[in-house]
C-alpha cells in the first residue's frame, strides 16, 4: 500500500508528500539551521564549556598548589615546634645545671661563713678565757701580796698562821 492512499482520505496526503524541491528546501533549511546552530550556539556554548572547564582546572590547580603549600606549611611548623621542644629542653637543663651551680655556691660560701663564725667564737672564747685566767692570776697575786704584807707585819704563831690561811681562803672565794 501506498502511503499517499493511506492519508489522503485525512487530507494532509499534501503534508507528507516527498518532492524533490521540499526535500531540497528542507535539506537548505536543516543545513542553514545546522551552520546557524554552529555559530551561534555550538561555538559559543563549546567556548564556554572550554572556559568553564579551564578555570574549573585552574581552581583544582590551585586547590592542589595550596594543599601542596598547607602540607609543607604543616611539616615546617612541625619542624619548628619539635625544634622549639628541644631548644625548651636545653634552656631547661642549663637553668637547671645553673640552679645547681648556684646552690652549690651558695653552700659553700655558708659553709665558709660558718666556718669563719665559728672561728671567730673560739677566738672569742679563748681570748675571755685568757682574760679570765689573767684576771683570776691577779686576783690571787693580789691577794698573796696582801697575805704577805698581813704576815709580815704580824708576827705569826700557829693560830694566827691558821686565821691568816682561812682568812686567804675566804677571800679567794
Amino acid at each position: 500500500m501506498d502511503n499517499t492512499v493511506l492519508l489522503s482520505g485525512f487530507g494532509y496526503a499534501d503534508l507528507f508528500s516527498i518532492t524533490p524541491a521540499t526535500f531540497i528546501f528542507t535539506l537548505c533549511n536543516t543545513g542553514i539551521i545546522l551552520l546557524l546552530y554552529r555559530v551561534f550556539l555550538h561555538k559559543p556554548v563549546t567556548q564556554m564549556l572550554a572556559k568553564r572547564n579551564e578555570a574549573t582546572r585552574a581552581e583544582i590547580d590551585a586547590a592542589t598548589e595550596a594543599k601542596e603549600k598547607a602540607e609543607a606549611s604543616e611539616k615546617e611548623y612541625k619542624a619548628l615546634l619539635a625544634d622549639s621542644k628541644k631548644e625548651a629542653d636545653k634552656i631547661i637543663s642549663a637553668a637547671t645545671v645553673k640552679a645547681r651551680e648556684r646552690e652549690e655556691e651558695i653552700i659553700k660560701q655558708a659553709e665558709v661563713s660558718a666556718a669563719q663564725i665559728v672561728q671567730k667564737a673560739n677566738e672569742d672564747i679563748e681570748r675571755e678565757r685568757k682574760r679570765a685566767v689573767n684576771e683570776i692570776k691577779n686576783q690571787i697575786t693580789e691577794l698573796v701580796i696582801m697575805a704577805a704584807t698581813a704576815v709580815t707585819e704580824k708576827e705569826i704563831n700557829e693560830s694566827d698562821n691558821a686565821k691568816l690561811i682561812e682568812d686567804f681562803l675566804v677571800k679567794a672565794g
